[in-house]
Protein backbone atom coordinates (compact mmCIF):
# COMPACT_ATOMS: atom_id res chain seq x y z
CA UNK A 1 0.00 0.00 0.00
CA UNK A 2 1.45 3.19 -1.03
CA UNK A 3 1.47 6.59 0.77
CA UNK A 4 -0.94 8.28 -0.93
CA UNK A 5 -3.40 4.95 -0.30
CA UNK A 6 -2.38 4.79 3.06
CA UNK A 7 -4.09 8.45 3.74
CA UNK A 8 -6.59 7.82 1.63
CA UNK A 9 -8.08 4.80 4.08
CA UNK A 10 -6.78 6.78 7.26
CA UNK A 11 -9.36 9.55 5.91
CA UNK A 12 -12.00 7.07 5.24
CA UNK A 13 -11.69 5.28 8.45
CA UNK A 14 -11.89 8.48 10.55
CA UNK A 15 -14.50 9.88 8.33
CA UNK A 16 -16.94 6.81 8.47
CA UNK A 17 -16.03 6.62 12.49
CA UNK A 18 -16.61 10.33 13.05
CA UNK A 19 -19.47 10.12 11.13
CA UNK A 20 -21.34 7.31 13.06
CA UNK A 21 -20.18 8.92 16.38
CA UNK A 22 -21.69 12.85 15.41
CA UNK A 23 -24.90 11.17 14.74
CA UNK A 24 -25.07 8.88 17.94
CA UNK A 25 -24.39 12.14 20.14
CA UNK A 26 -27.00 14.24 17.72
CA UNK A 27 -29.78 10.78 18.30
CA UNK A 28 -29.13 10.89 22.11
CA UNK A 29 -29.47 14.90 22.10
CA UNK A 30 -33.00 14.68 20.03
CA UNK A 31 -33.95 11.73 21.98
CA UNK A 32 -33.39 13.33 25.57
CA UNK A 33 -35.35 16.40 23.84
CA UNK A 34 -38.41 14.50 22.83
CA UNK A 35 -38.14 12.59 26.02
CA UNK A 36 -38.24 16.20 28.05
CA UNK A 37 -40.72 16.45 31.09
CA UNK A 38 -42.13 19.78 29.68
CA UNK A 39 -43.94 18.00 26.67
CA UNK A 40 -47.72 17.15 26.93
CA UNK A 41 -48.37 13.63 27.05
CA UNK A 42 -50.73 14.47 24.56
CA UNK A 43 -48.07 15.63 22.03
CA UNK A 44 -45.97 12.10 22.86
CA UNK A 45 -49.28 10.40 21.87
CA UNK A 46 -48.62 11.71 18.54
CA UNK A 47 -45.30 10.62 18.15
CA UNK A 48 -46.00 7.20 16.52
CA UNK A 49 -47.45 9.64 13.71
CA UNK A 50 -45.18 12.58 13.56
CA UNK A 51 -41.58 10.44 14.08
CA UNK A 52 -40.18 13.67 15.57
CA UNK A 53 -36.71 11.82 16.14
CA UNK A 54 -36.19 10.49 12.67
CA UNK A 55 -37.49 13.66 10.76
CA UNK A 56 -35.19 16.10 12.57
CA UNK A 57 -32.31 14.07 12.28
CA UNK A 58 -33.46 14.22 8.77
CA UNK A 59 -33.67 18.02 8.47
CA UNK A 60 -29.91 17.90 10.33
CA UNK A 61 -30.80 19.62 13.43
CA UNK A 62 -28.69 19.20 16.15
CA UNK A 63 -28.55 21.26 19.39
CA UNK A 64 -25.82 23.68 18.74
CA UNK A 65 -28.36 24.38 15.30
CA UNK A 66 -30.06 28.04 14.80
CA UNK A 67 -33.45 26.90 13.68
CA UNK A 68 -36.59 28.87 12.22
CA UNK A 69 -40.35 27.00 12.92
CA UNK A 70 -42.85 28.48 10.88
CA UNK A 71 -46.24 28.79 12.32
CA UNK A 72 -45.29 26.61 15.16
CA UNK A 73 -49.31 26.49 16.12
CA UNK A 74 -49.93 25.54 19.78
CA UNK A 75 -46.07 24.69 20.40
CA UNK A 76 -45.94 20.71 19.33
CA UNK A 77 -42.35 20.74 18.26
CA UNK A 78 -41.79 24.07 20.49
CA UNK A 79 -41.81 21.54 23.44
CA UNK A 80 -38.91 19.57 21.91
CA UNK A 81 -37.03 22.72 20.17
CA UNK A 82 -36.90 24.61 23.31
CA UNK A 83 -34.90 21.73 25.53
CA UNK A 84 -33.03 20.47 22.62
CA UNK A 85 -31.39 24.59 21.40
CA UNK A 86 -31.36 26.44 24.88
CA UNK A 87 -27.74 25.91 26.03
CA UNK A 88 -25.50 25.90 22.27
CA UNK A 89 -27.95 26.75 19.61
CA UNK A 90 -31.10 29.21 18.49
CA UNK A 91 -34.70 28.82 18.17
CA UNK A 92 -37.17 31.37 16.30
CA UNK A 93 -40.92 30.96 16.89
CA UNK A 94 -42.37 32.65 13.51
CA UNK A 95 -46.06 32.82 14.44
CA UNK A 96 -48.95 34.76 13.68
CA UNK A 97 -48.46 38.86 12.92
CA UNK A 98 -49.27 40.78 16.28
CA UNK A 99 -51.58 43.17 13.98
CA UNK A 100 -53.18 40.53 12.79
CA UNK A 101 -56.86 41.58 12.94
CA UNK A 102 -58.14 38.10 12.48
CA UNK A 103 -59.67 36.24 15.67
CA UNK A 104 -58.11 32.79 15.07
CA UNK A 105 -54.53 34.45 15.39
CA UNK A 106 -55.12 36.80 18.11
CA UNK A 107 -56.24 33.47 19.78
CA UNK A 108 -53.93 31.32 18.93
CA UNK A 109 -50.88 34.03 19.57
CA UNK A 110 -52.03 34.82 23.00
CA UNK A 111 -51.82 30.96 23.60
CA UNK A 112 -48.59 30.24 22.45
CA UNK A 113 -47.16 33.02 24.33
CA UNK A 114 -48.32 31.76 27.70
CA UNK A 115 -47.15 28.84 27.23
CA UNK A 116 -43.95 30.28 26.72
CA UNK A 117 -44.19 32.41 30.01
CA UNK A 118 -45.43 29.19 32.02
CA UNK A 119 -41.93 27.05 31.74
CA UNK A 120 -38.80 28.91 32.00
CA UNK A 121 -37.68 26.08 29.77
CA UNK A 122 -38.73 28.35 27.12
CA UNK A 123 -37.20 31.87 28.06
CA UNK A 124 -34.61 31.72 25.29
CA UNK A 125 -37.63 31.25 22.18
CA UNK A 126 -37.44 34.29 19.87
CA UNK A 127 -40.88 34.87 18.66
CA UNK A 128 -41.12 36.36 14.97
CA UNK A 129 -44.04 37.25 12.53
CA UNK A 130 -44.86 34.96 9.33
CA UNK A 131 -47.58 35.60 6.72
CA UNK A 132 -47.26 34.29 3.32
CA UNK A 133 -46.44 37.47 1.85
CA UNK A 134 -43.67 39.14 -0.07
CA UNK A 135 -40.99 40.85 1.73
CA UNK A 136 -41.85 38.35 5.12
CA UNK A 137 -38.77 38.16 7.49
CA UNK A 138 -39.29 35.51 9.69
CA UNK A 139 -35.23 35.98 11.03
CA UNK A 140 -32.37 37.82 10.70
CA UNK A 141 -31.05 37.56 7.05
CA UNK A 142 -28.83 34.63 6.37
CA UNK A 143 -29.07 33.71 9.82
CA UNK A 144 -30.02 29.80 10.17
CA UNK A 145 -29.24 26.97 9.85
CA UNK A 146 -32.40 25.01 9.57
CA UNK A 147 -35.76 26.35 8.48
CA UNK A 148 -38.50 24.01 9.28
CA UNK A 149 -42.48 24.22 8.57
CA UNK A 150 -44.82 20.56 9.48
CA UNK A 151 -48.70 21.08 7.74
CA UNK A 152 -49.00 24.51 7.47
CA UNK A 153 -48.34 24.95 3.69
CA UNK A 154 -52.48 24.10 2.91
CA UNK A 155 -53.41 26.97 5.07
CA UNK A 156 -50.67 28.94 2.88
CA UNK A 157 -52.24 27.82 -0.42
CA UNK A 158 -55.43 28.77 0.21
CA UNK A 159 -55.05 32.65 0.36
CA UNK A 160 -53.17 32.96 -2.74
CA UNK A 161 -52.31 29.49 -4.40
CA UNK A 162 -48.87 29.10 -6.14
CA UNK A 163 -48.47 33.05 -4.86
CA UNK A 164 -48.54 32.54 -1.37
CA UNK A 165 -46.05 29.26 -1.47
CA UNK A 166 -43.61 31.27 -3.61
CA UNK A 167 -43.62 33.96 -1.53
CA UNK A 168 -43.22 31.99 1.54
CA UNK A 169 -39.87 29.86 0.41
CA UNK A 170 -38.49 33.29 -0.39
CA UNK A 171 -38.48 34.21 2.88
CA UNK A 172 -37.55 31.04 4.11
CA UNK A 173 -34.60 30.97 1.59
CA UNK A 174 -33.67 34.78 2.97
CA UNK A 175 -33.05 33.80 6.41
CA UNK A 176 -31.12 30.60 5.74
CA UNK A 177 -27.40 30.47 6.10
CA UNK A 178 -25.68 29.17 2.09
CA UNK A 179 -25.62 25.28 2.45
CA UNK A 180 -28.56 25.78 5.06
CA UNK A 181 -31.41 23.50 4.93
CA UNK A 182 -35.41 24.08 4.35
CA UNK A 183 -37.16 21.08 5.95
CA UNK A 184 -41.29 20.42 4.82
CA UNK A 185 -43.76 17.65 6.09
CA UNK A 186 -47.20 18.23 4.38
CA UNK A 187 -50.02 16.14 4.19
CA UNK A 188 -49.77 14.52 0.85
CA UNK A 189 -51.97 14.16 -1.98
CA UNK A 190 -51.98 11.27 -4.66
CA UNK A 191 -50.47 13.31 -7.77
CA UNK A 192 -53.74 10.30 -9.22
CA UNK A 193 -56.04 13.05 -7.89
CA UNK A 194 -54.55 16.70 -9.55
CA UNK A 195 -57.90 16.54 -11.79
CA UNK A 196 -59.89 16.67 -8.43
CA UNK A 197 -60.87 19.66 -6.63
CA UNK A 198 -58.06 19.31 -3.75
CA UNK A 199 -57.23 22.93 -3.07
CA UNK A 200 -59.57 22.80 0.36
CA UNK A 201 -59.04 19.66 0.97
CA UNK A 202 -55.64 20.18 3.27
CA UNK A 203 -53.81 18.16 0.82
CA UNK A 204 -50.48 19.22 -1.62
CA UNK A 205 -48.97 17.65 -4.23
CA UNK A 206 -45.86 17.02 -3.54
CA UNK A 207 -44.66 17.62 -7.64
CA UNK A 208 -45.90 21.20 -7.44
CA UNK A 209 -44.31 22.14 -3.99
CA UNK A 210 -41.13 21.00 -5.03
CA UNK A 211 -41.63 22.98 -8.36
CA UNK A 212 -42.29 26.43 -6.11
CA UNK A 213 -39.30 25.84 -3.85
CA UNK A 214 -37.15 25.35 -6.88
CA UNK A 215 -38.37 28.60 -8.15
CA UNK A 216 -37.47 30.41 -5.10
CA UNK A 217 -34.01 29.16 -5.36
CA UNK A 218 -34.20 25.94 -3.16
CA UNK A 219 -32.55 22.35 -4.53
CA UNK A 220 -34.01 19.49 -3.76
CA UNK A 221 -31.69 17.39 -2.00
CA UNK A 222 -33.74 14.10 0.10
CA UNK A 223 -37.42 12.76 0.46
CA UNK A 224 -38.53 10.45 3.15
CA UNK A 225 -41.07 8.41 3.88
CA UNK A 226 -40.70 8.62 7.08
CA UNK A 227 -44.35 10.42 7.96
CA UNK A 228 -45.84 8.57 5.13
CA UNK A 229 -48.96 6.39 5.73
CA UNK A 230 -50.15 3.85 2.65
CA UNK A 231 -53.91 3.87 4.32
CA UNK A 232 -54.71 7.28 3.76
CA UNK A 233 -56.53 7.74 0.26
CA UNK A 234 -57.27 11.15 1.12
CA UNK A 235 -60.34 11.03 -0.35
CA UNK A 236 -62.82 12.18 2.70
CA UNK A 237 -65.59 14.38 3.07
CA UNK A 238 -63.95 16.95 5.39
CA UNK A 239 -60.63 16.59 3.76
CA UNK A 240 -57.63 15.49 5.56
CA UNK A 241 -59.46 16.85 9.12
CA UNK A 242 -61.77 13.74 9.08
CA UNK A 243 -59.03 12.02 9.96
CA UNK A 244 -56.90 11.78 13.60
CA UNK A 245 -56.41 13.89 15.44
CA UNK A 246 -59.48 16.09 14.07
CA UNK A 247 -61.73 13.93 13.69
CA UNK A 248 -63.84 16.22 11.96
CA UNK A 249 -66.69 14.00 10.93
CA UNK A 250 -67.18 13.42 14.87
CA UNK A 251 -68.78 9.58 15.41
CA UNK A 252 -69.72 8.86 11.80
CA UNK A 253 -67.46 6.01 10.58
CA UNK A 254 -64.78 7.47 13.28
CA UNK A 255 -63.35 3.62 14.37
CA UNK A 256 -62.39 3.34 10.17
CA UNK A 257 -60.62 6.66 10.59
CA UNK A 258 -58.56 6.18 13.76
CA UNK A 259 -57.72 2.68 12.25
CA UNK A 260 -56.19 4.60 9.08
CA UNK A 261 -54.14 7.02 11.75
CA UNK A 262 -53.22 10.50 10.92
CA UNK A 263 -52.99 11.28 7.61
CA UNK A 264 -49.87 10.63 4.79
CA UNK A 265 -47.45 13.21 4.25
CA UNK A 266 -44.42 14.11 2.53
CA UNK A 267 -40.86 14.88 3.91
CA UNK A 268 -38.67 17.04 1.80
CA UNK A 269 -35.42 18.16 2.92
CA UNK A 270 -34.37 21.49 0.74
CA UNK A 271 -30.78 22.81 0.28
CA UNK A 272 -30.24 26.72 0.01
CA UNK A 273 -26.99 26.48 -2.49
CA UNK A 274 -24.10 28.03 -1.70
CA UNK A 275 -23.72 30.05 -4.67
Amino acid sequence: MNKLTSVLVAAAVWSVSGFSQAASVDGAALKAAVDHPVRSMTNKARDKYRHPVETLSFFEVTPKSTVVEISPGSGWYTEIFAPLLKDAGKYYAAHQPANSTSDYAKRTLAAFNAKLAADPVYKNVVVTEFAPIAGQKVAPDASADVVVTFRNLHNWYMQKGDESLLNSFKSFHAALKPGGVLGVVEHRLPESRLNTDWTKSGYMPQSLVVKLAEQAGFVLEATSEVNANPKDTADYPGGVWTLPPTLSQKDVDKDKYVAIGESDRMTLKFRKPLK
